[in-house]
């Protein structure tokens, strides 16, 4: 196992991540969290009455713990809430599914009550680990009942999935309405997650689209969740051709498409998280000459971890237990933009416009196509043109 670390910020600030990173050491096993007390003392308070939580483990499937992105905000909340009573565990490589079971195992046998798997590879595991250890609490972060192939979901088993596609239209729209006409999406890999990601934004971008305004939109999926010099490369061929904004959205592969645009005066969105603060540090240490993040399409990674949680600690996991809590604008704020006036950079797309459209989806008014076939392209207006690149 390959093990570092870094605590996410999108929520705590600056240096609350940085304490949280300097915190603990790494194995070539895994790393334990040694986030605050009071973070552990309030997990034991709500474990009164409840079923008090032993120790949390946390499995990828695939990328860094430090991805500034998906990994990351899910580690930030399980080493937030537990304290020192945590691990992660990360693959040398993109894992297969003995890896990951063995993983698993390694979890269990550190002593884990608790999994938190994260991707929807890891389906095929969960059907064997819930068997395999029937004691242990499984939490499964993009995972479907599908993506276990059993005839239900576990028992000890609760499925968290998000409405990408919702948060995908919303930066699709507020970046058309802002003006932007030539765009971009990087995909990690053509994962369910990230094409309802891709394919909201597409919808997005067209439903802002204006009599006489064009929208063309470049759509790509590098094959990782991390950039490389092939992405940066085909990424400044986009900017230098025209392209605006870039919505990157795979996990560390952002840093391909910041660098490309850095060196052409483009822009890029961020994804799961507000990643505005990677742009704002680059300016403050004179990494980048300017912030590149316009703004970020998000979702509730670490506010439905924590939630599963404290579930758990409550004596509250028979409610959600063999079940699929898929979270939306109908159920919260777990979906969309970052509103603060730091992370804020549209030029002319106001944040009532942006609350209009939100309210719109959340009521039902405006319905995003949430299909995850890649083959299934979104329909757009004769104003939008999407150019999809294998």
């Amino acid at each position: 196992m390959m093990i570092s670390r870094r605590n996410f910020l999108a929520v705590a600030g600056a240096a609350a991540a940085a304490a949280a990173l300097t915190a603990c050491g790494g194995s070539s096993a895994s790393s334990t969290s040694t986030a605050s007390s009071a973070a552990a003392s309030t997990a034991s308070s709500a474990a009164e009455g409840g079923e008090k939580i032993v120790k949390v483990a946390l499995t990828c499937d695939t990328g860094t713990i430090d991805d500034e992105s998906f990994n990351q905000a899910c580690w930030t909340a399980v080493s937030g809430y537990m304290g020192d009573d945590c691990q992660y565990y990360i693959p040398e490589a993109d894992a297969s599914d003995e890896d990951r079971e063995t993983m698993i195992r390694q979890a269990v046998n550190d002593g884990a009550d608790v999994i938190v798997c994260v991707g929807y590879l890891y389906g095929a595991s969960l059907a064997w680990a819930a068997d395999q250890y029937p004691d242990v609490k499984f939490i499964a972060i993009d995972v479907t009942q599908g993506d276990i192939g059993t005839d239900a979901i576990p028992a000890n088993c609760y499925c968290i999935t998000f409405k990408e596609e919702q948060a995908g239209y919303l930066a699709g729209y507020a970046i058309a309405k802002d003006g932007k006409t030539k765009l971009g999406f990087l995909g990690g890999m053509a994962v369910p997650a990230v094409i309802r990601y891709g394919y909201g934004f597409v919808q997005g971008a067209d439903a802002a689209a204006e009599l006489g305004q064009n929208i063309e939109i470049n759509y790509f999926y590098g094959g990782q969740f991390y950039g490389d010099a092939n992405i940066t490369s085909r990424m400044e061929g986009w900017y230098s051709n025209g392209t605006q904004v870039v919505f990157a959205c795979g996990g560390g592969i952002y840093t391909s498409a910041v660098e490309a645009a850095l060196k052409n005066n483009g822009y890029v969105i961020g994804v799961d998280v507000d990643q505005n603060y990677i742009g704002a540090n680059g300016v403050a240490d004179g990494t980048y000459a300017y912030n590149p993040f316009i703004t970020s399409a998000m979702k509730g990674l670490s506010e439905a971890v924590n939630t599963a949680l404290a579930d758990i600690d409550a004596g509250s996991w028979g409610d959600i237990a063999g079940s699929n809590g898929n979270f939306g604008l109908e159920d919260g704020d777990y979906i969309g933009l970052p509103t603060d006036a730091d992370s804020w950079n549209f030029e002319s797309f106001t944040t009532d416009e942006y609350e209009e459209v939100k309210g719109k989806i959340k009521s039902g008014e405006i319905t995003v196509d949430n299909s995850s076939d890649d083959a299934t392209k979104p329909t757009v207006s004769e104003f939008t043109t999407v150019n999809y690149i294998q």
